[in-house]
């Protein structure tokens, strides 16, 4: 069994540091580089023993060139501006690139497509089983209940920066789709003062920070006297290091191309 050499981005992290934890609790994955960005603190120290493990003898660095030519692929939950320019730097190189990253702008979508010509990436606004198998439902339902109205409200950690999260809009992708509409044109996000009744076919968005909330997500579909209530909690990133890992095996010697957690899972798009 070859063994797969894993780049973790944003190494110093929460998600890196779980990162880390699970490429050294796998049975074919080695930890080849950790990065973080320049000029950051803990460049130079020990990846591993960051990660409360025994020293590992991977220091973190900022060289990402070395770092994914060296590397089959690379785990990145980062930002989008580090993520975009990581996934160019990984195409050259042609290596998988699992992204987890949230929060891009339609530039950087663009940017990711041009880079999916020359190398696997693998995108998701959420790595978790559970979440992929959630949207995969909502999907269903929406399609199944066409005049039931859809409200999505997610929570996370009070230190969360972009709203609504990866995972709420993933999840508001798949209603859209089960309803074959684009969400764009249907999706609302902030309602205050007096909005009037609400629009036919709108899927509503509500986002709350507060505390050390890892991710919950409960989508809505209220018909005429009755409520459907399809709901994830996410209770350790654990879940969602699990799935990177998981998407990271299933690039090796794919065709170039912009995948998803679906494909990885073998579930609906």
């Amino acid at each position: 069994m070859k063994t797969i050499r894993v780049t973790v981005a944003g190494a110093s992290g929460r998600m890196g540091l779980t990162l880390i934890r699970a490429v050294a609790d796998s049975q074919d994955m080695q930890l080849a580089f950790a990065l973080e960005r320049p000029g950051h603190t803990a460049l130079g120290r020990d990846a591993a023993t960051l990660a409360g493990l025994p020293p590992g003898n991977v220091p973190l660095t900022d060289d990402l060139v070395v770092a994914a030519a060296e590397s089959d692929a690379v785990l990145d939950f980062t930002t989008p501006a580090a993520s975009v320019t990581l996934s160019e730097i990984a195409a050259q190189a042609r290596i998988v690139h699992v992204i987890g990253t949230t929060g891009f702008s339609d530039t950087d979508l663009a940017r990711l497509h041009a880079a999916a010509r020359h190398a696997v990436i693998v995108k998701s606004g959420n790595m978790s089983v559970g979440v992929n198998l959630l949207a995969a439902l909502v999907r269903e339902a929406a399609k199944i209940l066409p005049n039931y109205d859809i409200e999505i409200v997610e929570m996370h950690h009070r230190m969360k920066v972009d709203a609504p999260s990866g995972t709420a809009l993933l999840l508001g992708e798949a209603a859209a789709k089960g309803r074959n509409v684009a969400l764009r044109e249907h999706e609302i996000r902030a309602r205050d003062g007096n909005t009037g009744p609400r629009n036919d076919g709108a899927i509503g968005f509500a986002s709350l920070r507060g505390g050390t909330v890892v991710g919950d997500h409960t989508v809505t579909l209220a018909g005429p006297y009755e409520r459907i209530e399809l709901t994830h909690r996410a209770e350790d990133r654990g879940i969602f290091a699990r799935g990177a890992l998981a998407a990271a095996r299933w690039g090796q010697g794919k065709k170039p191309g912009l995948y998803a957690m679906s494909d990885v899972l073998g579930l609906p798009g």
